[in-house]
C-alpha cells in the first residue's frame, strides 16, 4: 500500500482556486468579445503594464531583436530548432494519405489537410520561454499550416529578444507582443487588428489554460496545457541528489507546478527530501521552486514496482522521469503520461529545450485521453468517397435504403432509392425500403 511522506495542497483548496480562475477568465473573454481591441489594450496595460500603437512587431523590430543576441545564441536556437524540425518531419512522414477500393466500384480514402490558421501562445512573463516557439510554430509549419501567428507577453517591459528571434526563425507569419488571457482571446475571437485563428496551441499558466478551455469549440485547441507537472519514478539505482535536482528543475516553473517523487525505497525518499532542502538553499530560482514544492510537492513510497506503475497511471503526469533498474518495463507498461524520459542520462529539461520531442504536453490528468502536441495535431484527417459503377451504387443504395427506414429516416432512404431506381433499373415505391435483390439476379 502506498504511503505519502509528503502531500500537496488540499484538494478543496485547489478546487476553490480553480473556480476563481474560471470566473475571472469568463469576464475577460466577454470583455474582448464586446470591445475588441480596446479591451485587449486595457487588459494588457492592467496585467502587463504594456501598451503600444500596434501590438504586432514590424520586420525592422524583429531584426532588431535578433541583433541583440550573440552569434552563439542564434546558433543554439538554430540547433534546437533543427532537432524539433527533424523529429516533426519524421512524424509527418508516417501520416500517409489513403485510397482503397473496398468493394468493386466503391473507393474510399482520406487526406491529411493542414489547418489554415493557427495561433501559438509562447509564455514569457516569468521566464522568456523561447523553446515554446520551436514547439508550436515550427511544428505547425512542418504540418503545412499557411498562417501561423504568435503571441508572447513582454519581458521586463519590452519584447523578449530571444522569444522574438525564436518565433521569427521558426517561421511565424505575424508576431504580437501580448500576454495572458488577452492574447488567447484576441487570437481566438479576433479583433479589428488581429484576424481570428482556427486553432490555439501552446502552454501557459492556469488562466491561459482556462481561457483555452472556455474557447474550445469556437476554435480547436492542442490540449489543456496548464502549470508544468513532473513525476520522478525512481529506485535505489539512483540517488537523492539526482531525484531532487530533477524535481526542482520543474518546480521552478511556477508556484502551482506539481512535483512528485514515486519510489519503492523509503531511504531514497528521505534522502531526496533532504537534498531538496539543501538545494533550495543555493538554487537561484528557489523562491519559486520552494513555494511549488511546499504546496504541490508529494513523496509517495510504494511496496513494489507494480504498485508504482499503478500509482503513476493514476497520477497521469505531464512529464514522467523514470530512473530504475527496469526503465523499459515502465515504457512498455505505462499508459497515462505526457512524455517519458527514460534513464538517468536524459531528463525533462532536455525535452523542454532541445532534444527534439515536443514539450507542449497534457496536464491535469488529460494524459488519460490525449498525447502531447505533435505535427498531427495541426492536420485534419478528412475522408472522401466515390462510387464509380452503376452496379455498386445500386447495391450500396439497397442496403442504405433499408437501414435508413429502420431508423425512420425516409428522406435518407430516398437518397438511396433514387439511385437504386436510376442505376439499378429497379422500381422502388416512393418512401418505402428497397427490397433485396433476388439471389439469382445478375
Amino acid at each position: 500500500m502506498a504511503i505519502w511522506l509528503k502531500r500537496g495542497k488540499d484538494v478543496d483548496a485547489r478546487a476553490a482556486a480553480d473556480r476563481q480562475v474560471r470566473t475571472i477568465v469568463e469576464a475577460i473573454l466577454t470583455d474582448i468579445e464586446q470591445r475588441g481591441d480596446a479591451a485587449v489594450r486595457d487588459l494588457s496595460i492592467r496585467f502587463d503594464q504594456w501598451d503600444r500603437d500596434d501590438f504586432r512587431l514590424s520586420p525592422a523590430e524583429i531584426e532588431a531583436c535578433k541583433a541583440e543576441l550573440t552569434d552563439q545564441d542564434l546558433a543554439d536556437i538554430e540547433f534546437a530548432q533543427s532537432q524539433v524540425r527533424n523529429f516533426a518531419q519524421k512524424q509527418r512522414e508516417t501520416m500517409l494519405d489513403l485510397e482503397v477500393e473496398t468493394l468493386p466500384g466503391v473507393t474510399l480514402g482520406h487526406r491529411h489537410v493542414p489547418i489554415n490558421a493557427v495561433g501559438c501562445y509562447v509564455p514569457g512573463g516569468k521566464y522568456p520561454l523561447l523553446a515554446s516557439a520551436h514547439m508550436s510554430v515550427l511544428t505547425a509549419k512542418v504540418a503545412g499550416c499557411p498562417r501561423v501567428i504568435t503571441c508572447a507577453p513582454p519581458f521586463n517591459g519590452r519584447p523578449a529578444p530571444a522569444i522574438v528571434a525564436a518565433q521569427a526563425m521558426a517561421g511565424a507569419d505575424e508576431i504580437y507582443v501580448l500576454g495572458g488571457v488577452q492574447a488567447i482571446g484576441a487570437m481566438a475571437i479576433g479583433t479589428a487588428s488581429i484576424d481570428p485563428v482556427d486553432m490555439l496551441v501552446g502552454p501557459g499558466n492556469a488562466f491561459v489554460a482556462e481561457a483555452k478551455r472556455q474557447l474550445y469549440g469556437r476554435v480547436g485547441i492542442d490540449l489543456f496545457a496548464g502549470p508544468t507537472e513532473t513525476l520522478v519514478i525512481a529506485d535505489e539505482s539512483v540517488d537523492g541528489e539526482l531525484c531532487a535536482t530533477d524535481l526542482l528543475g520543474q518546480a521552478e516553473h511556477g508556484p502551482t507546478s506539481p512535483a512528485i517523487l514515486l519510489t519503492n525505497s523509503e531511504k531514497l525518499a528521505r534522502d531526496t527530501m533532504a537534498e531538496i532542502e539543501r538545494l533550495l538553499a543555493i538554487l537561484p530560482t528557489a523562491d519559486m521552486a520552494r513555494k511549488s514544492w511546499a504546496d504541490y510537492g508529494e513523496v509517495i513510497v510504494c511496496e513494489s514496482y507494480e504498485e508504482m506503475l499503478a500509482e503513476a497511471d493514476r497520477i497521469a503526469s505531464e512529464h514522467v522521469q523514470v530512473m530504475t533498474d527496469r526503465d523499459m518495463w515502465f515504457r512498455d507498461n505505462l499508459s497515462n503520461f505526457g512524455a517519458l524520459f527514460l534513464g538517468p542520462r536524459t531528463n525533462v529539461a532536455y525535452g523542454d529545450k532541445v532534444i527534439g520531442t515536443n514539450h507542449t504536453l497534457p496536464t491535469m490528468k488529460a494524459a488519460r485521453y490525449t498525447g502531447g502536441l505533435w505535427v498531427g495535431k495541426f492536420i485534419k484527417t478528412c475522408t472522401w468517397q466515390t462510387v464509380t459503377s452503376d452496379a455498386a451504387s445500386a447495391t450500396i443504395g439497397e442496403y442504405g435504403s433499408r437501414l435508413s427506414m429502420l431508423e425512420g429516416f425516409v428522406g435518407h432512404a430516398e437518397q438511396a432509392n433514387i439511385r437504386v431506381r436510376r442505376y439499378g433499373s429497379r422500381n422502388v415505391p416512393y418512401g418505402e425500403a428497397a427490397a433485396p435483390m433476388p439471389e439469382n439476379a445478375s
